[in-house]
Order: structure tokens, then sequence, then C-alpha cells
């Protein structure tokens, strides 16, 4: 068998990032750009991004701060709304007419980072907004998770299935979800067998660590994400489904910039910052098992065919070439630690 040492494939898609504001902005977009022709950006700012107004707005200092950093990048902000228990259906077709929305992103109050926001009650509170994205066609990006604090936190995922889940594509069958960041066996289960049109996006560290990693020698803060990483049994699960062959799942890093002082406190804060090297990463899990053929599937073509938009023209190279991972990165006048850094991964992007 004869080892692959390059791979060229069309320049992929991020169906699942942070990009913050400000400073933070300006810092981080340029790796996103560099990697990917399009990423779908999440909208909990502070404040959050909850109307159609406001994603035109943060869209365009998305455009200014890439101007500023990465002049002459042609990558493209796909923009979400985060959903209320106050979403007006009116409020969604605005998003769906604004030509720059994208998805409107489901998070249960307090389930991860700027979360406090979110929806108490979907089924209750959100049946005309659902309504509305159903006739639009936007689709409903949903963190996976129940907040209930009887429930364990490695449960939370297949619990929000059972509670959330069902009974809202039961109710709204033609709506298009988005699974986000999928993290165990039964949302593989799930999403594999549901009927309709539903997608999921898996990041980097669900495909290449388990929950062994966040306590390697103590706690590792850097590790840390919501949701948090499982078992191993769920990565092996995780791994099937992205190398597997199936158009349901795609590339969605969450790539989550934080600086190092917030993630290294007495309650630091939830995301694992991979925007620099995600590509790397995907290609390392994908080779571990051997399927670096269903790479382009994942990161490249799914995504597109789930969302209605046409894969990238262009490409990107991947090298089997040593990539080390900085220790930090300067992030302002602060510091930003990615994911496994100091740590080797066998490839390389030689071009993008």
């Amino acid at each position: 068998m004869t080892l692959t040492t390059t791979l060229t494939i069309p320049r992929p898609d991020d169906w699942h990032v942070h990009l913050r504001d400000g400073s933070i902005l300006e810092a981080v977009v340029g790796h996103t750009a560099a990697q990917f022709g399009r990423a779908i950006v999440m909208p909990n700012l502070t404040p959050p991004v909850t109307t159609a107004e406001q994603a035109v707005a943060y869209h365009q200092r998305i455009l200014n701060a890439l101007h500023k950093t990465a002049p002459g990048s042609q990558f493209k902000p796909l923009m979400t709304l985060y959903l209320t228990n106050n979403t007006t259906a009116e409020e969604i077709r605005r998003a769906s007419e604004s030509g720059v929305v994208y998805g409107v992103k489901l998070y249960p109050a307090g389930a991860t980072t700027n979360s406090d926001a979110g929806v108490t009650d979907v089924l209750r509170y959100c049946g005309a907004a659902l309504e509305a994205m159903q006739e639009c066609g936007l689709p409903l990006l949903v963190h996976g998770e129940v907040t209930d604090p009887s429930v364990d936190l490695f449960d939370r995922e297949a619990v929000f299935i059972d509670r959330i889940m069902i009974p809202l594509r039961k109710q709204f069958p033609a709506l298009k979800v988005v699974f986000e960041h999928l993290t165990t066996a039964e949302g593989v289960a799930y999403v594999s067998e549901a009927e309709g049109d539903i997608g999921a996006t898996i990041t980097p560290q669900h495909l290449l660590y388990n929950r062994n990693a966040i306590f390697s020698g103590g706690l590792r803060p850097h590790w840390y994400c919501l949701p948090v990483l499982k078992r191993e049994k769920h990565r092996l699960a995780l791994v099937e489904a992205a190398t597997g062959g199936s158009k349901r799942f795609f590339l969605g890093t969450d790539s989550a910039p934080h600086v190092k002082g917030r993630k290294e406190q007495d309650c630091g804060c939830a995301g694992c910052y991979t925007a620099l090297h995600a590509m790397e990463l995907y290609a390392e899990a994908f080779d571990a098992v051997g399927r670096l053929d269903q790479l382009q599937a994942f990161a490249s073509e799914n995504g597109p065919a789930f969302y209605g938009l046409p894969v990238n023209q262009d490409t990107i190279t991947l090298q089997r070439q040593e990539f080390e991972i900085p220790d930090q990165l300067q992030l302002g006048d602060e510091v930003l630690v990615p994911l496994a850094n100091g740590r080797k991964l066998a490839w390389s992007i030689v071009k993008a």
C-alpha cells in the first residue's frame, strides 16, 4: 500500500467558528481565512447578535478586520442569529432576506460561553420563529445539551436528544437542523438514522482526543471545551461518522479564542483554539485510521451540500511534513494558547 504524502482538496469551509469582536477578532480572523473559504460565525457576543440588523453590522466588522489584517482575502463570513425566547417570525424573515444570515443558533440558557440570554424552553417560546425558519429554509443550529443540573455533564447530549431534539423535529419536520459539535455515540446514531434534513458538525478535538486529555498530568484548562471531551468509545464513534462516507457529517471546528488568563483561573472559560492548525489536526485524525481519501467529502463537500452552496473552486494542499504547534500566540497585549500547544503533527498545509 502506497503511503499518501500529498493531498490536494477543494478549499474547505468551517461550519462552526467563534471570531469574537474588536481586537480579538482582528487577531484571529486571519487564521480562519487562511485555511477556509467560508465559515458559519457564532453569534454569542456580548451583547448577542439577535437581529438581522446586528448580523449585518457584525458581518461588516469582520470584513473590516479581514481587510486590515489579511488584505486580498476572499474569505466569506456566513452570519447567524442568536435565538432567544423573544425572537419573532418577522425577525427570522428579515434575517432570511438579509443576504448574510445562513442560520439561527439555539443555545439552551447557560449551556456555554455567553449563553445566558439563550432559550429556556424552545417549544414553549420559539414556535413562531421555528415555523418561520421552516418556511424560509433557514437552518436551526443546535448546541445539543440540556442544562438541567440534575443531569450528569457527560449525559447532557443524549438527554437533549430525547427531551428536545426528537419532539422539536416531530413538531417541525421540514426544519433543517445542524447538531453542532457532536460528541457522543448516541448523537452519531441519532443523526445517522433520523428522518428529514439533518446534519452534524464534528470538531478536531473530539476526533483526536478523549476526556483523559483534560487530566493528563494534572488539570489541563486549554483542553476544556463544551460539550466536554467524552470517553474513548464516543471518540471512536465520531471518527467512524466523520470518515465513514455519510454526507450528514461535516467539518466545524468550534474554534473559540480565550486569552490565557481567562482559561487559567478558578472558573476557566470553555473553548479550544484550533483555527491556526485546524486542517492539520483533521488530517491527523483521518490519517490515523487510514481514511485520508474521505477528508475531501467531510471538509469540502458535505457542508456546502447541506447549506445549498457550491463547493469552493480553489484548493489547498496538505503534505506529510511535520508541523509544530506554537506554545502560544500573541493576542493584542494578551496571549492565546492553541490546542495541543508544543506538540508536533504529521501534516502541514503547503498551499492555501
